[in-house]
């Protein structure tokens, strides 16, 4: 049912989000770095300076905001997959790849409405901490190069802020149209994401079916979610790249602004060269891998039918 397909898709998203949240906080700092601005090497590197930096719950930051609209994303993404599907499919017959294609973008679409607030108030907060670090830093190197200390530089002193305050900030001084800010480069990145994830998935999960009436054990539900989880984050993560790039509403020192996809696009290229796309990729597969394959072990699994189920039988 409906209502059982939103509470799964729900709680697949809480699940996931919280264990992979850390690695999601790097590659967006790594992806936001331009060249001559470099605060971290890796994802490692990225991680361990900002616990000692920031402590263990820096790692994060953000999480809050995808935390409470992961549920919705996620219940649009898998339900409207399944709705899709559904309608595609023609007297019960098997789905063509060009009908389950079709069934990804329309998912990939729909969720966009609850993703670009969400990724646009989750990538201030996960970046306040790299650009207050490259402050810091630059503020250490003048005190280092003054000769006098009347010369030396002011501390600087991060002011955090919260997801509330800034959307009350965009919605003051841009309207709704503030929080969609990016809305072109989301539907880039996750519209070719779902053509590719759901049939790949779709696939590699009959694989493991014994019987096409019996769903595949869960190993091959969490297995196949990893492995097209991961391929389509890859293969996407140059839109992913252009995204971030656009929705940073803060920049570093000397870092680059930028007008539209298609200017972002031109100055990645020129500036850091055509390896700057991949960057934060292996992140991104490390998050993308195991948040869908738990997505759809708990999607398959069916926690919320038994949870419903259960309901008629307590009242009883």
């Amino acid at each position: 049912s409906l209502p059982a397909k939103l509470i799964n898709g729900g709680i697949a998203g809480l699940i996931g989000v919280t264990c992979v949240f850390p690695i999601d906080l790097a590659k967006t700092r790594l992806q936001n770095q331009q060249n001559g601005q470099r605060i971290y090497t890796s994802m490692s590197d990225c991680l361990i300076k900002t616990i000692r930096s920031e402590g263990y719950f820096g790692m994060y930051r953000g999480a809050a905001v995808n935390l409470t609209l992961v549920t919705p994303e996620k219940a649009i993404k898998l339900a409207a997959n399944d709705f899709f599907r559904h309608h595609l499919s023609k007297d019960g017959k098997k789905l063509t790849l060009l009908s389950e294609m079709l069934a990804g973008c329309g998912a990939g679409t729909c969720q966009v409405i609850i993703t670009t607030p969400m990724e646009m108030l989750k990538i201030q907060l996960q970046d306040a901490g790299r650009i207050a670090a490259q402050k810091k830093l630059m503020a250490a190197q003048a005190q280092l190069s003054s000769s006098s200390a009347a010369g030396a530089a002011e501390p600087v002193v991060e002011t955090r802020t919260t997801a509330t305050q800034i959307t009350r900030e965009l919605l003051r001084s841009k309207g709704i149209a503030g929080l969609y800010k990016g809305l072109g480069a989301t539907l880039l990145r996750d519209v070719p994401f779902s053509i590719v994830y759901f049939p790949l998935f779709a696939n590699l999960n009959k694989l493991g079916q014994k019987d096409p009436n019996v769903k595949a054990p869960f190993y091959v539900s969490f297995l196949s979610g990893c492995v097209a989880g991961s391929t389509a984050a890859v293969a996407v993560n140059p839109c992913d790249v252009i995204k971030t790039r656009l929705q940073s509403l803060q920049r570093g020192v000397n870092e680059d602004t930028y007008s539209g996809i298609l200017d972002c696009t031109k100055k990645i290229w020129q500036k850091e060269g055509p390896t700057a796309f991949f960057k934060g990729a292996y992140c991104r597969a490390l998050v993308i891998a195991p948040l869908f394959g738990i997505a759809q072990v708990v999607y398959f699994i069916g926690i919320a039918e038994f949870l419903l189920d259960m309901l008629p039988k307590h009242r009883a």
